[in-house]
């Protein structure tokens, strides 16, 4: 017999699990709303709750409708899952191993059972808030200030919020091009059989055409405490965003976008450790950029690339270089931002004399220094 929820009587659990699921879901970057759910639940319902596989392939067909959301499904669905399955198991044992006490006293078993769910939901509330507030620290945490073995955990945050920003900006995407503008033609000649009634309106198509991304990142001494991290913040958004270049720079310029192509972070850390190029060295940022400006600028196209320069502004070279080409560039691209690292430290000041030159030809200036401030870089793709 079933519930007005479509489970079995006494089933309620399972239904306010899927539902917890569904929020879930939506916070992390999944679309969904009331509609969503309700369809999530008949099909919870018509697949049963034993057969996880099942579960996690049906959940997904209904929940996911792009490629972006049907990779970011698993890894939501595992995170969600994974710990209630545990949990239960032990409650299960728990409960067994209270009934063995005495199993004749009706009084002392609800006791029992009421102080070992009392004591599993202290437990979970513990953990809950300890994950919490690991991942706030870490979010942020100057990368300056790590300890080497949070980097793994930090990867695995980085890589999940970009998987997210990647998805809410397909999303957004999809949203603001449904409609182009409208086709007064096609309009008129289809109201004819309306009696010229144009009510049903016709639009031009727009092809979608998302950002492309062209990104610079200082690896020269001055970063050192930075470029290590924002190498992996680089590889993770060639990973998750489709048209991307990607450049190191110090007192040369060299592209890395083929080696970041490769399918894990480490085998592409390798490679690029195996580059003749000076890590840690000093810097010419506008030499750098005269480079890419005499061999690369046919990558930059107004109407949509971004320009990203991740440094920290310390330049060896003359100014009057650096805002000559940086003007060069800024007149070739849609938007040009600079993530300085220092920006995220309570007393500096941009006046540095490359710093100084740059910042009349930077759309956005913005800080880098921990995964929090990274992650903003969202608002400006």
């Amino acid at each position: 017999m079933q519930g007005s929820n479509g489970f079995a009587e006494g089933s309620d659990d399972a239904a306010g699990t899927i539902v917890a699921f569904c929020r879930y879901a939506r916070e992390q970057g999944l679309a969904g709303g009331v509609q969503v759910t309700l369809a999530v639940l008949r099909a919870a319902v018509c697949l049963g709750m034993a057969d996880r596989e099942t579960l996690r392939f049906g959940l997904r067909a209904v929940m996911c409708s792009t490629k972006d959301e049907w990779g970011l499904f698993g890894e939501i669905f595992e995170t969600f899952w994974d710990p209630v399955e545990s949990k239960r198991s032990q409650r299960v044992l728990r409960r067994k191993q209270s009934r063995a006490i005495d199993d004749s006293d009706p009084n002392r078993s609800t006791q029992m059972s009421g102080a070992v769910g009392e004591s599993q939901a202290e437990d979970r509330g513990r953990q809950d808030v300890a994950g919490a507030s690991e991942r706030e620290r870490l979010r942020k945490a100057d990368f300056s200030a790590l300890r080497q073995d949070d980097l793994a955990v930090l990867e695995t945050i980085a890589l999940r919020l970009l998987r997210q920003m990647s998805a809410r900006l397909s999303r957004r995407h999809r949203m603001t091009i449904s409609r182009g503008r409208l086709d007064l033609r096609r309009t008129i000649h289809h109201s004819i059989s309306r009696g010229g009634d144009p009510i049903d309106l016709r639009y031009h198509k727009r092809k979608p055409r998302p950002n492309r991304l062209v990104i610079l990142l200082d690896i020269s001494g001055s970063m050192s405490p930075y470029s290590l991290f924002l190498v992996r913040f680089v590889y993770a958004l060639q990973k998750h965003f489709k048209q991307v270049n990607t450049f190191l720079f110090s007192t040369d310029l060299v592209e890395i976008t083929h080696l970041l192509r490769a399918s894990r972070l480490p085998e592409a850390l390798r490679s690029l450790s195996q580059l003749a190029t000076g890590w840690s060295g000093g810097t010419r940022i506008g030499g750098s950029l005269s480079e890419f400006n005499k061999l690369h600028a046919r990558k930059l196209r107004r109407a949509d690339t971004v320009f990203l320069i991740l440094s920290d502004g310390w330049d060896t070279g003359e100014p009057e270089m650096l805002a000559a080409e940086l003007a060069a560039v800024k007149h070739r691209v849609h938007k040009l931002i600079w993530l300085n690292p220092l920006l995220g430290l309570a007393d500096y000041q941009p006046i540095t004399r490359g710093m100084s030159a740059a910042l009349p030809h930077v759309d956005v200036f913005a800080p880098a220094h921990n995964l929090e401030s990274l992650m903003a870089l969202e608002r400006h793709l």
